[in-house]
């Protein structure tokens, strides 16, 4: 966001490979058959055998037919018994219910994933609210921290300065071509946990499993890429356990350096269309890697775009139970960081569309506090560049609830990685200030969160419209349940990514994440609205992915910015068309 900087050159050699954008190319045709027609499961070679158990894109474990079992040389292989796969799916999730760690319950997925994968999705598609917790935030940060010690087989490629000079060749390694998608992380800011180094690569693992199970993007067009410069994590340095490079971080030019030609070996080796997602960078190397390819390469950061882009989603949709406009209202954040900033500058943009006025003037309702307390104009000079635009008039307050005392905000926002911030007195004066104040408490995992939904509607007497950053629990309240809205950038970046690909778009811009906002604020229903819901259900995640990603590609052909041409005169249905399916197929 912010001014257009000029375009970093990469020396690419054109690939005209079929396959590498689009978002429904299929070598095999695997997905484009029909359920009832054959296809054929091809590794090097027809796979058969025990290599077809062995291959998790066509194992199909005891639902192999009797033919199936005879024309591939399984017989005697397995069991006699043929189960179904919804037979298959119930045995596992009984299995998984009986596990009572959480991280016990990640562990099985993972080895479902490697074992079997349109087992693994139907799962996580048909239990979406139950497994969504597991594979993302928060048991991920729990697997990261830990991922030395769980470590079993790799998933994903990984990147360290080892190779540096020779990326593109390390990229050749990775079996698929037709990549489309690549989450990436340098691992220095996994969720609010802090430097994990190499142990981040749960989190690229995470969020493409759920581009595939929310956005349906084929497993085979996901790339999970960690680069590894090093951790400045002593406990880290210190664990002979630990997976990545024993040495202090890489900075500077070195860093710039390195990840340029990272950015570089992807476009030459996957072609203009592939879609890079920046997962948990620090601050300082975010803001610069999104500046510096956005004009370049397909880029897009969750952490700064996503994150703003389903907050402002609840901001809009929560306007219909107020009967408000964003205009009408003062925001006040704690936390200055990649979420913080991206947020008040995606409410800013969309004031200043709705208005008429100037970003400059919008941005004037839009306070944040750090660190050092509210973010004013006299402390300009010493702000880091991406807090500078928040630098407003006023005098020096030092905490949160001096600043809630003075700006008296209708809507405070909490992205400051730090729990429990949001204290009884700070929770008490927005209630004493506002009928319904709106509170997003927006840290992840949920032991970061900035006060529990439980606080947040006993503080305010179930005045609250409460929003998180993980989820929580309904609440009783006052012979009333409470329902919080889960303000989860899996509502978001599966349908852009979707919307991006099925498009060939070439950039992103902030009029697609605006419209991927205003797509899926308009899924509340007035029965969510009732609960206290400001965000739709994620049991028909699938269906609002499809009308995202719709309103992202619309938005793509508007702008002059797809490459898949001529447009579909039914965006939604030809989304629809496009996501992969994880039931079984019949193998000749």
């Amino acid at each position: 966001m912010g001014s257009t900087p000029a375009e970093v050159p990469c020396d690419v050699v054109s690939d005209n490979r079929s396959g590498v954008g689009g978002g429904i190319s299929d070598v095999y045709g695997e997905d484009l058959a029909t359920l009832d027609q054959l296809v054929t499961p091809w590794v090097s070679s027809v796979a058969s055998g025990y290599s077809l158990m062995r291959d998790p894109r066509y194992n199909k474990g005891l639902a192999f037919t009797d033919k199936e079992r005879d024309a591939h040389y399984l017989t005697g292989l397995l069991p006699p018994v043929v189960l179904s796969q919804e037979v298959q799916e119930r045995k596992l999730m009984h299995n998984l219910r009986q596990y009572t760690v959480p991280l016990q319950r990640y562990m099985a997925l993972m080895d479902l994933q490697e074992r079997n994968e349109r087992l693994f999705y139907k799962l996580l598609i048909d239990n979406v609210e139950e497994l969504l917790p597991v594979v993302y935030t928060p048991t991920v940060g729990e697997a990261c921290q830990k991922y030395g010690s769980i470590f079993r087989k790799p998933q994903g490629l990984y990147i360290s300065l080892k190779e540096k000079g020779r990326i593109l060749e390390v990229l050749k390694n990775w079996p698929q071509r037709g990549i489309q998608v690549i989450v990436v992380t340098d691992g220095e800011r996994i969720l609010g946990l802090g430097d994990l180094g190499c142990q981040g690569m749960g989190i690229p693992v995470g969020k493409l499993s759920l581009y595939t199970a929310l956005g349906g993007i084929r497993p085979s067009a996901c790339l999970p890429i960690t680069i590894d410069v090093g951790t400045n994590n002593q406990k880290l340095l210190d664990d002979e356990f630990y997976i990545g490079l024993k040495q202090r971080r890489a900075t500077g030019q070195e860093y710039a350096e390195f990840l340029h030609e990272f950015m570089c070996a992807v476009k030459q080796n996957y072609g203009e269309k592939v879609l890079v997602q920046f997962e948990d960078f620090a601050n300082h190397n975010a803001f610069d890697l999104l500046s510096k390819y956005s004009t370049s390469h397909l880029v897009f950061n969750d952490d700064i775009q996503g994150t703003a882009s389903v907050v402002l989603a609840g901001l809009i949709a929560a306007q219909k139970v107020l009967g408000k406009s964003l205009a009408d209202h003062t925001f006040l954040f704690l936390g200055a960081g990649e979420a913080g900033t991206g947020i008040a500058e995606l409410i800013a943009l969309k004031i200043s569309k709705e208005t008429g006025a100037p970003i400059d003037e919008t941005r004037k309702k839009i306070w944040l506090v750090d660190s050092k307390g509210l973010i004013v104009s006299s402390r300009k000079e010493s702000l880091q560049h991406f807090k500078q635009p928040w630098a407003h008039e006023h005098e020096n307050v030092k905490d949160l609830i001096g600043a809630v005392n003075a700006i008296k905000p209708t809507v405070l926002i909490g992205t400051s990685g730090v729990g429990q911030t949001f204290t009884q007195e700070v929770v008490e004066a927005m209630a004493t200030n506002n009928e319904k104040p709106l509170i997003l408490a927006l840290s992840n995992p949920t032991s970061q969160a900035e006060c529990t939904a439980e606080q947040a509607y006993t503080w305010t007497k179930g005045r609250a419209i409460f929003g998180s950053g993980s989820p929580f629990d309904p609440v009783e309240y006052d012979g009333k349940t409470y329902f919080p809205g889960q303000a989860n950038n899996c509502y978001i970046f599966p349908g852009l990514g979707l919307g991006l690909i099925m498009s060939g778009a070439i950039r992103v811009r902030d009029d697609m994440l605006l419209a991927a906002s205003e797509a899926l604020a308009a899924q509340v229903t007035e029965e969510n609205f009732s609960n206290g819901l400001i965000y739709p259900p994620f049991s028909n995640i699938r269906e609002i992915s499809a009308n995202i990603a719709a309103s992202v590609a619309a938005k793509t052909y508007e702008l002059g910015l797809a490459s898949n041409l001529p447009r579909p005169k039914d965006l939604v249905k030809f989304a629809e068309s496009c996501m992969y399916s994880p039931v079984y197929r019949n193998y000749r």
